[in-house]
């Protein structure tokens, strides 16, 4: 099967992890949303999605978990 020797998929999608990465920094999504090039609903939907594959209700709850699945350093 082609492509099963990079392993598991990631949680998140490289934008995703963008957005939590600046998030961690105490960004604005206003700050997220110029940092990266795209609209605030935009960076709000990555939250959401984020927080939705994660079935946690807020975005403090969404870092912990990432954090604690080691998909995101502070």
């Amino acid at each position: 099967m082609k492509g099963a020797e990079f392993g598991p998929k990631p949680l998140l999608t490289k934008r995703e992890r963008e957005v939590f990465e600046l998030l961690v920094q105490d960004k604005t999504t206003r700050d997220i949303a110029q940092e990266l090039f795209i609209s605030e609903k935009t960076v709000r939907n990555h939250i959401s999605n984020t927080m939705q594959k994660l079935g946690v209700k807020g975005r403090s709850q969404a870092v912990i978990e990432l954090i604690r699945l080691g998909e995101l350093e502070i």
